[in-house]
């Protein structure tokens, strides 16, 4: 098993900076979170992103049906974008999630079709 990312502890957090983050755009990270708890299959993406486009087509040509969640583009909605990383700790989008597991992105997505990992979550 590979080690988690090092992150800052909470408690190496003043209360102030805890205070902020919780209001970092809490009602997008919680439309995230609940259809990752609800839907079997959640893209989280954004408009013009090439990788987001082929984890959809991907999904789409294996007969996975999902919830698509977009936010913004490379021109827009990038500090709600940044909550959404910041909750998750994926630094990158498309994030795929499979019944509310994160999968990853675009490749890992693509090599769990492959491998049929992907379906094995999924129970089919």
């Amino acid at each position: 098993m590979t080690t988690p990312r090092s992150t800052l502890s909470a408690d190496k957090r003043s209360p102030a900076v805890a205070e902020a983050m919780a209001r970092f755009h809490p009602e997008v990270i919680e439309q995230v979170r609940a259809a990752v708890e609800k839907e079997p299959v959640v893209v989280v993406g954004m408009a013009q992103n090439p990788y987001v486009k082929k984890v959809r087509q991907a999904l789409t040509q294996a007969g996975i049906q999902f919830t698509y969640l977009e936010y913004g583009s490379y021109f827009g909605m990038w500090r709600q974008r940044l909550a959404i990383k910041m909750w998750s700790g994926w630094p990158t989008f498309p994030q795929v999630y499979v019944r509310g597991t994160l999968i990853g992105g675009a490749d890992d997505t693509r090599k769990a079709l492959d491998d049929g990992s992907l379906r094995k979550l999924l129970g089919s």
